[in-house]
């Protein structure tokens, strides 16, 4: 059995204004109707697979349990990272926890966020390489090029691929390229894309570890061994964490290492980096243009329009060579050949404190999401939805007080010492400063409509007292 191991951090700023910090590119479903983090739970699921282990941040932890849950996976241990600490400690905090069940396993490094349309033609490439990681390899996954990529690293072999799935001796990892190299590399035919997927047994890449990056191996093991259970998570020790190096595997392992094996893949792959990668998975007409959501095209040419809300029309006249998306608070225009440097944007807004660059209008919460429809001096229009059977955090506030009307579904409502239910078209107020609770004791989502007046508006004016998600 093969056990998969889903990186879910990052934060896809190449991707803006559609992936954000707080929700980002691997839980969007960019191309089709799952996020691609299901899409890529799915690919390495079933027969021959054990479930999952995922590797992601506090911020993430009911997103991927509430996506896999979709999917119609379950997971089985969800290590949650105090902080990003890149792929280095996050493999071998996997590693770790796995070799306390299971030191010979096959573990699945896998990004959460590529897309691989032929998922069957994957895992007979996956097949190719179980016995070299069996037998003590470490084995990667590479592209086979089909053009001068500049945005990728690449994989050095020994020998050409003959067209044969099968591993083959891994000289080196290559930075990624500028153009005139690339181009060498595609012609000489001895190189490959590194997709960053790998397969070894945990008992191996602990070996690599201990050899290559031993200066891992204390603050990761600390972090798992101190780390504490929590509603099914397993959050890794924060002070032991902190003092791991912030380090990719390919630098702190794989480039040391001299028992590498590629195996090449040679169907259709995209890390989806940016909007330009986005464009060429699309469906695109004669012309070029791929549209999405209601989005119009007149006299376009190898051009993206994507527009993220049904309310916001977008209209291309005479583009050529353009990626234009928009969300309900940000849109974007780009030629295409700039699709590197949208993290350019992220970082410029940043600067400016602009909400924009790292929240979406949309808050994703553990017990559904919300958004705000108006924001002004002193007061605030949400729409909150609350899933079936779920319910927000007994908790009071310091600055505001809170008018709510139900529009769909039922809630129960609790307002200090008194609780009541209450359905479509009613309302209830909330004092400021008084305990309440809002739940959805039914099997359809509740909708309501709040509106919030006081001083101060933040999301950090909460006080909470009992929460069955466990936040602070």
């Amino acid at each position: 059995m093969i056990v998969p191991v889903h990186l879910c951090g990052g934060s896809g700023t190449r991707l803006w204004p559609l992936s954000r910090r707080s929700y980002p590119k691997q839980f969007v479903r960019l191309l089709g109707d799952e996020s691609l983090f299901q899409a890529s739970a799915s690919r390495l699921s079933g027969d021959g697979f054990a479930a999952p282990l995922i590797v992601t941040g506090s911020d993430f932890r009911f997103i991927v349990t509430e996506q896999l849950h979709e999917a119609g996976i379950d997971p089985g241990a969800i290590l949650i990272e105090p902080e990003g600490r890149n792929t280095a400690p996050a493999v071998l905090a996997a590693a770790l926890h796995l070799e306390q069940t299971d030191p010979d396993a096959l573990m699945l490094v896998a990004p959460s966020d590529h897309v691989i349309p032929d998922a069957d033609a994957f895992r007979a490439v996956l097949e190719v390489g179980v016995a070299a990681a069996e037998s003590g390899r470490m084995v990667t996954f590479g592209i086979a090029p089909d053009r001068a990529e500049t945005g990728y690293g690449w994989l050095e072999l020994e020998t050409a691929p003959d067209g044969e799935a099968r591993p083959l001796d891994l000289i080196r990892f290559v930075e990624k390229p500028d153009e005139d190299k690339a181009q060498e590399m595609l012609e000489a035919g001895r190189y490959l894309w590194n997709a960053g997927i790998f397969l070894f047994k945990v008992s191996t890449v602990l070996d690599a570890f201990r050899t290559h990056a031993p200066e891992l191996m204390e603050p990761v093991g600390q972090a798992v061994t101190q780390g504490h259970a929590d509603l099914g998570f397993l959050r890794l020790d924060p002070d032991a964490w902190a003092e791991a190096d912030d380090i990719s595997i390919d630098y702190a392992v794989m480039e040391k290492a001299d028992n590498l094996s590629a195996v090449p893949f040679s169907a259709r792959w995209s890390d989806l980096g940016d909007w330009f990668s986005v464009w060429r998975e699309m469906e695109t007409d004669a012309r070029g243009v791929a549209l999405s959501g209601p989005a119009q095209a007149i006299d376009c040419e190898d051009t993206l329009l994507r527009s993220e809300s049904g309310d916001l029309e977008i209209v291309g006249i005479g583009l050529k060579n353009v990626l234009a998306v928009a969300t309900p608070d940000a849109v974007l225009v780009a030629d295409a050949d700039c699709a590197q440097d949208v993290k350019k944007a992220v970082e410029l807004l940043k600067a400016k404190g602009a909400r924009q660059a790292t929240a979406f209008p949309k808050d994703h919460r553990p017990w559904g999401w919300f958004e705000t429809l108006v924001m002004a001096d002193r007061f605030q229009v949400k729409r909150i939805v609350v899933h079936p059977g779920a319910a927000l955090s007994l908790q009071s506030h310091h600055h505001r007080s809170e008018h709510w009307v139900v529009v769909h579904g039922t809630a129960r409502v609790t307002v200090n010492d008194t609780q009541q239910l209450v359905t479509e078209n009613q309302s209830i107020y909330v004092p400021l400063g008084a305990r309440h609770r809002l739940e959805n004791p039914g099997k359809v989502p509740m909708v309501l409509i709040e509106v919030q007046t006081g001083t101060y508006l933040g999301e950090d004016d909460i006080t909470r007292y009992e929460d069955i998600y466990a936040r602070s």
